[in-house]
């Protein structure tokens, strides 16, 4: 008798426990389909929060190290600055400086958009086994700021590389 009082409370009350197994026998898998190489992204938590970033490559079932869907990306920290005709070519130069950043990002913590941005070579760049070591993630850094800033001096793309305004 006590067990089929037990079931019942069990329904009449649900326990954290019982939806756990119930509503999820298994972890789920995530298909984020639209989050492909190329997808410009909003970091929407943390310390780029409100920054673009370029997805460079998707974990959608995750890793060993980061157990949950991911992906690594590449963003601006520091955006371009206005130019003018009239400012001289050294000013031009100095303020069409990018200042990048590499993340691991949680797809909880990015919204896409629907811009992409092709940047050609930076998926060999920029892999897991950068972030291992401070000097490869400063090598990594250094391409990317290369191939953001000749991306901003050809004039394609101009919405990434202008800062949100809200």
């Amino acid at each position: 008798m006590p067990s089929a009082l037990l079931c019942i409370s069990e329904f009449a009350t649900p326990s954290r426990a019982r939806q756990r197994h119930h509503i999820y026998p298994q972890e789920p898998t995530f298909e984020m389909k639209f989050l492909k190489v190329g997808r410009v992204a909003i970091v929407t938590r943390g310390r780029y929060a409100g920054k673009k970033v370029v997805i460079i490559q998707p974990q959608d079932n995750g890793s060993k190290k980061h157990p949950f869907p991911h992906a690594l990306v590449a963003g601006i920290e520091r955006y371009p600055s206005q130019v003018t005709r009239r400012m001289s070519k050294a000013r031009q130069a100095k303020r069409s400086k990018v200042k990048p950043f590499i993340k691991v990002v949680n797809y909880n913590h990015i919204m896409p958009t629907r811009y992409t941005l092709e940047l050609e070579g930076l998926k060999g760049v920029v892999t897991n086994e950068t972030f291992g070591e401070v000097s490869q993630r400063e090598e990594a850094k250094k391409t990317v700021k290369k191939a953001l800033e000749e991306r901003y001096q050809s004039g394609k793309n101009r919405w990434f590389f202008t800062a949100l305004r809200f």
